[in-house]
């Protein structure tokens, strides 16, 4: 897979300014290799940070740490690394902060306080007080919960699972790569994610009121691990600051799917509309 220049490189000459790429659950930042490139190019400052104890390579045992890992922790993470970004004179505003899936829902609690001038939720997960909406959404839900006590648990991926929901729109050998680079994911974290009416600590929760950036939110017509359905909810609860785009022949990995640059092009383009030029 091609990728962009490191992290940080402004490749024309032009500063648009910086924007924070957060994976998702079992995911690594090497999911934005294409993306980066693409922003980059197009004169953004890009960062690319990992979430907590998602280093170990793939095939390798997970910290021990990651099972009880909170939503509640990569957002501090998230938070130190957006706070330590070296100040841009010529640019000093917050970043844009973009997301895909699970990393869309952090994406949102990272605008919810207030560290992002612009977010960009790609087939992001729901927020606290969101139900399943489809019948692939209910199935995923019921698998985990026949797993136990998932809060205490590392969860690994599962091909077939993968394959079959957030694979579904690449070609058998590509699903087979991509998979071979998952991570396993914090139990604890898809707990709150999925079943955010059982968490005390309502580490999900945003109020929309406390989100004043505009948002691009991104669903995939094809998507079975989070529909269609599910992405109109959350940009429903954003109102007027939200924008709605699918993508109808996408599914879940579109930044990794071949239409990408469609998806990315429209990213860049919707930014040039809705942010100030410098």
């Amino acid at each position: 897979m091609s990728g962009g220049p490191a992290n940080g490189t402004i490749v024309n000459g032009t500063n648009n300014g910086t924007i924070v790429m957060v994976p998702g659950a079992c995911s690594r930042p090497w999911v934005f290799n294409e993306f980066r490139g693409h922003f980059e190019a197009a004169g953004w400052r890009v960062e690319t940070p990992g979430l907590r104890y998602h280093d170990p390579e793939p095939g390798q045992p997970p910290d021990p740490r990651l099972a009880q890992t909170s939503l509640a922790d990569y957002l501090d993470d998230l938070r130190r690394q957006i706070e330590a970004l070296p100040e841009q004179p010529e640019r000093p505003e917050r970043p844009v902060v973009m997301g895909h899936s699970m990393g869309g829902l952090l994406a949102q609690l990272l605008a919810a306080r207030g560290l992002a001038r612009a977010a960009i939720l790609l087939t992001p997960a729901p927020p606290w007080g969101m139900l399943p909406a489809s019948e692939n959404e209910i199935a995923a839900a019921m698998g985990l919960m026949s797993l136990g006590s998932i809060w205490e648990q590392t969860i690994a991926p599962v091909f077939e699972i993968a394959a079959q929901n957030s694979l579904n729109r690449l070609a058998p050998e590509r699903q087979r790569e991509v998979f071979a680079q998952f991570v396993p994911e914090s139990g604890r974290a898809l707990f709150e994610c999925l079943f955010w009416m059982f968490d005390l600590n309502r580490a999900s929760y945003i109020n929309a009121i406390n989100i004043e950036c505009p948002l691009l939110v991104v669903a995939g017509g094809r998507d079975l691990a989070i529909s269609t359905a599910t992405v109109q909810k959350i940009t429903d609860k954003y109102r007027d600051l939200a924008t709605y785009l699918e993508f109808p022949d996408m599914g879940h990995m579109l930044l990794l799917e071949d239409g990408w640059r469609d998806v990315a092009e429209a990213c860049t383009d919707w930014l040039d509309d809705n942010l100030p030029k410098p």
